[in-house]
Order: structure tokens, then sequence, then C-alpha cells
């Protein structure tokens, strides 16, 4: 791959979490304090309990895409997404709440279409449009959010996602999949979107290791005290 296309999406090929996430592997409907929405929470993912009143207040969102990836210098087929692969690490340490961004236009299944997309809309600061954003974040007062580096910056979407709402006094962890470029402008860029949020420490993971994570990330998870 040309040193060119790999810098354009520097963290397409995470390793369960590189751009995106599977259809059938959808964890969307699970936010807020609606019965049915804690329901399928319970259910998703990791077939955890619903979580306790307290851990209702600890939201994850991320965006995460499948199909071909970045790997190693070369291309491999992605059933789900790096970034997903991490999220759902995450979620079954903390059994909290989660949402999945999901784009009203999906992104290519062919990497260097997806790299020309994400060129695009950097170029442009363009704002994707997001399949069922929720209503509202106001029962949560910490979320997580997770996405792939592209191009050493947050996919726009993910920005479509954080300036829709109100984050003051929120406090935000950030966490990404990665090629090469770490969290990239990640927390520059939350810091920027999210006014009045405290952003914590956040936790880079190489694309290719994604699904080896789990020390890493509940490592982190207690460095930042989410997890005992």
């Amino acid at each position: 791959m040309e040193r060119r296309a790999f810098l354009a999406l520097s963290a397409v090929a995470a390793p369960t979490l590189t751009l995106g996430c599977s259809p059938s592997r959808n964890a969307n409907a699970t936010v807020g304090d609606d019965p049915a929405a804690r329901k399928a929470s319970a259910t998703a993912g990791n077939d955890r309990a619903a979580p306790s009143p307290a851990k209702r207040k600890l939201l994850l969102v991320f965006f995460s895409r499948a199909g071909e990836n970045y790997f190693n210098g070369g291309r491999k087929l992605l059933d789900v997404g790096n970034t997903q692969v991490v999220a759902e690490i995450i979620r079954g340490s903390l059994g909290c709440d989660l949402f999945q961004i999901q784009p009203v236009e999906p992104y290519p299944h062919d990497y260097e279409a997806t790299v020309q997309r994400n060129a695009r809309e950097q170029a442009e600061n363009a704002r994707p449009s997001i399949v069922n954003l929720p209503p509202s974040l106001a029962a949560y007062d910490s979320i997580l959010i997770g996405s792939p580096i592209w191009n050493v910056r947050v996919p726009r979407i993910i920005l479509t996602f954080v300036e829709k709402f109100d984050f003051a006094g929120k406090t935000i962890y950030p966490f990404t999949t990665h090629a090469m470029s770490g969290l990239g402008h990640a927390i520059e860029e939350y810091t920027s979107a999210c006014r009045g949020a405290t952003i914590r420490e956040g936790l880079a993971i190489r694309g290719e290791k994604a699904d080896q994570s789990r020390p890493d990330v509940e490592t982190w998870l207690r460095r930042v005290e989410l997890l005992a």
C-alpha cells in the first residue's frame, strides 16, 4: 500500500476496531431509561445483566467500519470493525449502555474508496448524517467515545454526534483504533467540540491487535477509575 493511502486512513485496520461495525451486530437501541432499551442492553453483545441504576449514568458510544481494512501493510476483510471489537470488550467489563453510530450513507466496503471518501469529508469539513440519533444524553454524566483514527483525525461522523449534544459538566473517555497514529488529534477535537466537558486520558489500540486488547483495555479502565 502506498504511504499516501496508508496515511489517509491511518486507523482503518484496527484489529477489531478499525473502520466500523457489522450490521449483524448492531448495538443501538440501548440508550436511556426505557425498559425495552434496558432489556436490549442486557442481551446484546456479551449477554450481561442489565446495568444497575448507577451504571446507567455511563454511556459507551462508538463508530466502527467492517469490510476491507489495512492490516500490517496489506489488506484484510473484517466481519466486525476493530473499534467495535474494542467497544465490546469495554462493555463486557462495565455493563454500560451502548450506542453504535451508523451513517445514513454507509461507508464503502472497499478500503481505497473509504480513504477517498474520508479525504473529501475532511477537506469539506463534512458532518455525515447518523441513523436514529438519541434525543438526549441528559441521563449520562460519563461517556466513552470510540472511533478509528483516519488521517490523524477522528472520522467526521464522530463530530456529527458530539456537536449534536450539550456535554457541559460531563466526563469524556476517548478510545481509538489506529494503524500508526495513536489518538491522533482526538483529544484536541473533543476539547473543541465538547465545550465544558472534562476529557480524561484516552486509550489507543493498534487495529491489528484489537482482538488481543483486553489486558490493555482493562488496565486503562482501572487507571481512569471506571473499573475497580
